[in-house]
C-alpha cells in the first residue's frame, strides 16, 4: 500500500475541487463584468488631451444611451497612482462609480485622469501643517478641467451637475480645483486632503462633503478640519465625516457608502440649500 501522501487522489475528488472553485470565482468575475461582456476598467476608453506642448493620459466612461447632457464626476487619483500606464489610477474609489448598478442608479461621465510621475495635482508639501494657494493651477489639474469643460462645450455634460471628488493628493486636488473653479462644481467631495484656508470663502455656496481618517499618519486630519471650519465661518455648510479609527484609507468606506452617492447626485450648480 503506497504511504498516505503518496496515494492517487480520486478523480471525482478533484473535479469536485475544481467545481468548488468555479462557483466560488464566478460571482467575483461576474462583479467585474460589465453588462457588454467587458473588464468594468475596460468600459473607460483610453484617451489623451493636449493643449499646446502639455498633454494628460485619462480614462472616461461615456454612457452609451446616453440622450441628453449628463452629470460629469471627476476623479482625482492619489500619490501612488500616478505614471503613464493609464490604468492604474483606477485602483481606488472609481469601480463604485462605473459599475452597471451605480450607472443605473446615477448615469454619468466618469472622468479619471492620471497625473504623470513626480508631479502633483496641486504643487505643494502634502506634510506641511498648512500651506498658500499657489499662484496658478498645475499643468496637470488645468488639463482634466479643460477635459471637463470640452464635455460641456460639446453639450454631453449637463452644466448644472459637475461633480468633483479626489482621495489623498486627489484631496488636495480637489479643494485647490474648487478654489480655483468655484463656478464649475456643483459639489465636491474631498477625502484626506487639505487646501488654503484663505480660499473659503470663494466656495462657501458650493456643497461639501468632506472626510478623514482620525489616525491618518500620512496626512494630518487637522487639515481637513481646518478647511471645514473655515467653510462654516465664511458662512457655508459643509459636511464633515471623520472616521475615528481609520488611518489614511478613509476612501475605502467613503466611496461604498449609497448615502454620499445619494447626496452627491442630488446637488445642482446654483441651489438654494447647499447641504440639504
Amino acid at each position: 500500500m503506497l504511504p498516505a501522501f503518496r496515494r492517487p487522489i480520486p478523480t471525482a475528488t478533484i473535479l469536485c475541487g475544481w467545481l468548488c472553485l468555479a462557483l466560488f470565482l464566478f460571482p467575483l468575475a461576474s462583479a467585474c463584468i460589465g453588462e457588454d461582456g467587458k473588464d468594468w476598467m475596460e468600459q473607460l476608453a483610453r484617451r489623451e488631451w493636449t493643449q499646446g506642448d502639455q498633454s494628460l493620459k485619462y480614462r472616461i466612461l461615456e454612457p452609451a444611451r446616453a440622450t441628453e447632457p449628463l452629470p460629469v464626476v471627476l476623479f482625482l487619483h492619489g500619490a501612488g497612482e500616478r505614471g503613464d500606464d493609464n490604468t492604474k489610477q483606477l485602483v481606488h474609489g472609481v469601480s463604485q462609480f462605473v459599475s452597471k448598478e451605480a450607472q443605473e442608479k446615477h448615469p454619468c461621465y466618469v472622468i479619471v485622469p492620471q497625473c504623470p510621475a513626480g508631479r502633483r495635482w496641486v504643487e505643494v508639501d502634502w506634510s506641511a501643517d498648512q500651506h498658500d494657494l499657489p499662484e496658478t493651477s498645475s499643468d496637470s489639474l488645468a488639463l482634466a478641467v479643460d477635459i471637463v469643460r470640452d464635455l460641456i462645450e460639446q453639450k454631453k455634460a449637463d452644466p448644472t451637475r459637475i461633480y468633483i471628488t479626489g482621495l489623498s493628493m486627489g484631496g488636495y486636488g480637489t479643494w485647490d480645483a474648487i478654489a480655483r473653479y468655484p463656478d464649475l462644481f456643483a459639489a465636491a467631495v474631498p477625502i484626506c486632503g487639505g487646501g488654503d484656508p484663505k480660499t473659503a470663502p470663494r466656495f462657501k455656496q458650493l456643497p461639501v462633503w468632506c472626510f478623514h481618517g482620525g489616525r491618518d499618519g500620512v496626512v494630518k486630519p487637522e487639515r481637513s478640519r481646518e478647511m471645514v471650519k473655515a467653510l462654516e465661518q465664511s458662512g457655508g455648510k459643509p459636511k464633515y465625516t471623520e472616521y475615528p479609527e481609520a488611518g489614511h484609507d478613509s476612501w475605502t468606506a467613503t466611496y461604498a457608502n449609497p448615502e454620499l452617492h445619494q447626496w452627491l447626485f442630488e446637488q445642482r450648480l446654483g441651489a438654494s440649500k447647499p447641504n440639504p
